[in-house]
């Protein structure tokens, strides 16, 4: 890789907090359980210009979730709203990631981890995120870091 492109990425990894579907539907959904502090928290990433990283899987667990929950015009409305944001960066992943996250899914054999949440882990490796908006304890499992809104003083 260039010189160039090592410190884009490098760059990339550093300022990006990767978004999870627990955290995108609390977002979304004010009757959801944790819908204050994923507020809370996304604002304070916008605040701190943090890039939102998610991946097209973690969008269609989204849209599928929201277009049972809340109907059609919710769903959509929510992946408008995430496409239209400036701060976020949809990955697609491709076969490297598939076989990551097989590798993924072995290593974690012990714990319910989805196939996404595992593609998830992979491109967060590839890039070198550390951190994760999540609800559920998958992305601690894993050894990534829960990016999270520090108590009030």
């Amino acid at each position: 890789m260039p010189k160039k492109s090592r410190d884009t990425a490098r760059s990339v990894a550093r300022n990006s907090v990767f978004v999870d579907t627990s955290a995108w539907i609390a977002f979304f959904s004010s009757r959801d359980q944790h819908h204050a502090e994923a507020d809370r928290t996304f604002c304070r990433a916008a605040d701190k210009g943090r890039l939102l990283l998610t991946t097209n899987l973690v969008l269609a667990e989204v849209h599928r979730l929201l277009l049972y929950r809340a109907g059609i015009e919710a769903a959509a409305a929510a992946l408008d709203r995430i496409a239209a944001s400036a701060l976020t960066k949809t990955e697609f992943p491709g076969p490297g990631h598939h076989k990551a996250a097989l590798l993924w899914l072995k290593k974690l054999r012990q714990h319910p981890i989805s196939y996404a949440d595992a593609v998830s882990f992979a491109v967060m490796e590839e890039i070198g995120c550390m951190e994760a908006m999540s609800f559920d304890e998958h992305f601690r499992i894993a050894g990534f870091v829960h990016f999270e809104v520090p108590p009030n003083p």
